[in-house]
């Protein structure tokens, strides 16, 4: 291996990147490219696809070969290096994806770490919150289950309150929303967890008027953007949230185990590491992320990843995503025996929704489609909510989506 001097520069649609370690050979290898040129047909070209209709994207989006490639390029090195790469290159290769990161995410690279997915970044804050006995949490039965048992945790072992909400599927505004959580605040509150986008329906909720709120009253807010990273357009900074936590496994498409996590600068120095760090001052958010060895190879991905977003477009994906979801959610919306659990207004969805079908479990309804319709989704039976999340992604056609809506149509006249 050459010995290194600097740590190479690369532009990936128009994102200036700074990259090293693993990724120092890309001069001497094949290039894997990428290019749109506004053929979502050719964007299907970039997947490596099953024989089965894949409707659940929102547990992970699978990657296309462009990144695949070259995670294997860097795991292939990673292990021809060894610990040799480990001991010289690790430490500058992942302050290089953090800048990487924050650069693409636009905020400022003091506030953001690199994690292994959401609940491991709302789990650190979670736990780590200086909390007191009589504190109170306020959270929507809707959030996701990993977080709500941490609130549990810290209730047993703190005596903290959690106060449940329920949010509701067809809200009538954002002042509505808005007034559920803030009706929910006591003088003891010290924090409120809401998702950027429910999982199980799609939901957009108004964060940045709930953080508005919420600081009114002196309460901090903890984002859920698992589901928002790269689906929909928006800057973290707009939002006003204390504590942002996202999955890049899921719309970005970078290989599983990889996340992030942001804090605003006036809260690091409260929040206590999960795991024990002395390296670094209080007011350093990299305290927070000593996670021991870690598989560089998924870290190293995440510039090429970023890459193909970019090459889409991010208003073109957006868009595209709610083009699909209306595609096939607006042709059975109006039908009889069918359930919407996701609003119809534009703004409070993209490309998430979720579905079911009177007199019909969600088991049911999953397993026939997969079994008779080959079209994978998955069973929504919780917090209120009884459908199957539908979650296309960009290689979806609209052909994959007639055949859904017939399968619908099938099921439910059978039913």
């Amino acid at each position: 291996m050459k010995k290194r001097d600097f740590i190479k520069n690369m532009t990936m649609g128009g994102l200036a990147m700074p990259l090293g370690g693993l990724i120092k050979n890309m001069g001497t290898k094949p290039q894997k490219t990428f290019t749109f040129d506004g053929d979502w047909n050719n964007v299907r070209k970039a997947y490596q696809l099953r024989d089965y209709i894949n409707l659940e994207n929102g547990y992970y989006n699978i990657l296309p070969t462009h990144t695949l490639e070259h995670q294997i390029d860097q795991l292939r090195d990673l292990n021809d290096d060894g610990s040799y790469y480990m001991r010289k290159y690790m430490t500058s290769d992942r302050e290089a994806t953090r800048q990487t990161m924050a650069q693409f995410l636009q905020v400022p690279v003091e506030e953001l770490i690199i994690t292994r997915n959401t609940t491991e970044s709302l789990d650190t804050i979670i736990s780590g919150y200086p909390w007191q006995k009589g504190d109170e949490a306020i959270m929507a039965r809707q959030e996701y289950g990993s977080m709500l048992d941490m609130f549990k945790q810290q209730a047993r072992r703190f005596g903290i309150v959690n106060t449940m909400i329920d949010v509701p599927l067809h809200p009538e505004s954002d002042e509505a929303i808005v007034e559920l959580y803030e009706k929910a605040i006591t003088p003891r509150t010290k924090m409120i967890l809401v998702s950027h986008m429910i999982n199980i329906t799609g939901q957009i909720l108004p964060i940045r008027k709930i953080c508005d709120m919420a600081h009114k009253h002196g309460v901090k807010v903890l984002v859920d953007g698992a589901h928002a990273i790269a689906h929909f357009v928006f800057k973290i900074s707009d939002l006003n949230c204390d504590y942002y936590g996202a999955s890049l496994h899921k719309w970005l498409s970078v290989p599983l185990g990889a996340g992030i996590l942001y804090v605003k600068k006036e809260n690091i120095s409260e929040i206590w590491p999960l795991f024990g760090e002395t390296a670094y001052a209080d007011t350093d958010i990299r305290k927070l992320n000593h996670t021991g060895t870690m598989p560089m190879h998924i870290e190293n991905s995440i510039p090429f990843a970023i890459q193909f977003y970019n090459t889409i477009g991010a208003e073109r994906k957006e868009e595209r995503l709610r083009y699909l979801q209306r595609y096939w959610s607006d042709q059975l919306r109006t039908q009889k025996g069918f359930i919407i659990n996701t609003p119809e207004a534009k703004e409070r969805s993209c490309g998430i929704a979720n579905i079911g079908i009177e007199g019909m479990t969600p088991a049911s309804l999953a397993e026939k489609l997969m079994k008779d319709h080959k079209i994978w989704t998955v069973a929504i039976d919780s917090a209120g909510v009884k459908g199957c999340r539908i979650t296309p992604n960009v290689y979806t056609t609209t052909d994959e989506l007639d055949q859904f809506v017939k399968a619908m149509l099938t099921i439910q006249k059978n039913n």
